[in-house]
This record gives structure tokens, C-alpha cells and sequence, in this order.
């Protein structure tokens, strides 16, 4: 690859679904492409949702298409160009294309990826780089990729650690979603071990996600933020208000930061993104956290 910049990974997870692991994804990815970034989403969840986000839906005849299908094939000792797999959503972009960002695809369906995440499971730890070492072979043709990992804790999520150069997960204002943050932070600091040191990924931070603005915030939105801060999370000062814009480009196949660019959304993940980047090039004890709110008042949500 001579000079060129080295694809960074970046993997998104929780042990606990309905967090906005996958919209997070895909409007990450679309925010990078935006500033002039080739970018390649990765959908290891089985239930195949950051493809949907783009507006890719793999049928059953098209499995061979699949990143599922291509970790089945690896694990069998044949490798499969990744090119051949990939899907070319820059078009969604519009106008912003003249940037000169990338936004492309490694898709899957759930029949192949949860075969595949049986095949990985019965390998164990020794599957485990499997798709770091798959990326590697595109990795002088992207600046970033963005993992989207299934919501549990098992081989297949470990897989998409492991790919990940950082690793970032979220909580929304519910008790329950810290849990599964603290969980997912700890499991991280296995994979090195567990590989033998060939994966080593570094934990970015925790995204507050699906949040309100300061004046309505209530108790429990107070005490998750102040829970992420106490367990040592590293919450992004940068966070993601709950918009229906961002679930209305959902169904509409199209990342909310492309259609709402200049709006909320976009102007949320562009901040956040940037927040992003700053960590990933300075030490821990220079990253900017978000502070712990002060303590509820009567006042506060009514």
C-alpha cells in the first residue's frame, strides 16, 4: 500500500438491542462519506439491518452476495473477494458526491449469517479474526469501516470486536441500557488475549443516544448520565436527540444525515463524529467527557 492511509475499523455494539446500534452505524458512515471519506458498512448482525438502513434487502438467491456467505466460505478455507461482495450506495449521497466521499456496502440476509455464526461458534477462539483478517484484503481501498455487530454477547459479536480497531457502544435514558454498555466495555478487554494479541481494539467511548434536550430531561435520563459517567464509560460530550427524522430515513432507506444535512441530525453526528476523531488521535487523558449532570430538581421535566 506504499503511504497510503491505513483503513481504520470502527465497531458498534451492545449486548442489548434497540439501543440504535445500526442507525448509528450507517449515519456514522454516511457522515465520514460526507467529509471526503471512503467508507465501507459492514452488517455482521444476522438480522441484517444496516443493509436495510441503505436500502439493500438480500433475498435468498442473492446469499452468495452475503458477508455471511463469505465467512462460511473463508471458514472453509476459500476465500472470496470482498469486491465481489460489495454494494455501491454513494449514490445516495446526491449532490454530496462532488466531495469525493465513498459509501459502500458489505451486506448480509439472516439465513447465511446465522449459519455462518454457527460455523464460528463451533471454531471458538480461534475463528475470532476471521474478519479482520477478510477486511484487511480491501483495507487500501477504504479510509474507515463500520462494523455493525449483533446485540449479544457470543462468537459472532467477539468476530466483530475483533475486526475493530476502536470499538463504541450507546446507552439511551434507560436504566437498563448501561448494563449492557458496562458489559460490552469488559468483554472488550478479552479479545487481545483471546487472539493471541493478532486483535487488539481500543474502547472509543460511550454515545448517548435517543436523548432530550437538557430542559426536559427527568430523573432516570439524569441518573443513566450520571451512571455512564460513575462506571467509567467514557461518554462522547457529543450526543443523538431522539428525531423522527432519523427513524423516518430508516424506512426510506437513506441515513438521516444525508437527508437532513444541514438539520439536527446531521449537525449531531457531524458533531459527534469529529469528537470521535480527536480520540482516536490523542491519549485518554485528553479526551473532553461529558461532565455528570447535576442532581434532579422538582423542576426539571415539568
Amino acid at each position: 500500500m506504499g503511504g497510503a492511509q491505513v483503513m481504520r475499523v470502527i465497531t458498534v455494539a451492545n449486548q442489548k438491542g434497540g439501543v440504535g446500534k445500526t442507525t448509528t452505524t450507517v449515519n456514522m458512515a454516511a457522515g465520514l462519506a460526507l467529509m471526503g471519506k471512503r467508507v465501507l458498512i459492514v452488517d455482521l448482525d444476522p438480522q441484517a439491518q444496516a443493509g436495510t438502513a441503505v436500502g439493500v434487502n438480500l433475498p435468498i438467491s442473492e446469499s452468495g452476495r452475503s458477508l455471511g456467505w463469505a465467512l462460511q466460505a473463508r471458514l472453509q478455507g476459500i476465500e472470496l473477494d470482498l469486491n465481489d461482495l460489495i454494494f455501491d450506495r454513494s449514490h445516495l449521497m446526491g449532490e454530496f458526491q462532488e466531495y469525493g466521499g465513498a459509501l459502500h456496502l458489505l451486506a448480509c440476509n439472516e439465513g447465511s449469517m446465522s449459519t455462518a455464526q454457527n460455523l464460528v461458534g463451533a471454531e471458538g477462539y480461534k475463528a475470532t479474526p476471521i474478519l479482520r483478517r477478510m477486511l484487511a484484503t480491501v483495507a487500501d481501498q477504504y479510509d474507515y469501516a463500520i462494523v455493525d455487530v449483533p446485540p449479544a454477547i457470543n462468537a459472532l459479536a467477539a468476530v466483530g470486536w475483533a475486526a475493530g480497531d476502536w470499538i463504541v457502544t450507546l446507552c439511551y435514558p434507560e436504566y437498563a441500557t448501561v448494563k449492557g454498555a458496562v458489559t460490552l466495555a469488559g468483554s472488550v478487554k478479552f479479545v487481545s488475549k483471546n487472539t493471541e494479541g493478532e486483535c487488539n481494539p481500543q474502547y472509543l467511548g460511550v454515545i448517548l443516544n435517543k436523548t432530550s434536550p437538557p430542559s426536559k430531561w427527568k430523573e432516570q435520563e439524569i441518573e443513566v448520565r450520571s451512571g455512564v459517567v460513575d462506571a467509567g464509560l467514557l461518554p462522547f460530550v457529543a450526543d443523538i436527540r431522539t428525531s423522527e427524522f432519523i427513524s423516518k430515513a430508516y424506512g426510506m432507506g437513506i441515513p438521516a444525515v444525508l437527508t437532513h444535512t444541514n438539520h439536527a441530525p446531521g449537525q449531531q453526528y457531524a458533531a459527534l463524529l469529529q469528537e470521535m476523531l480527536v480520540r482516536m488521535d490523542s491519549a485518554v487523558d485528553q479526551w473532553r467527557i461529558a461532565p455528570a449532570p447535576a442532581p434532579a430538581t422538582e423542576e426539571i421535566g415539568v
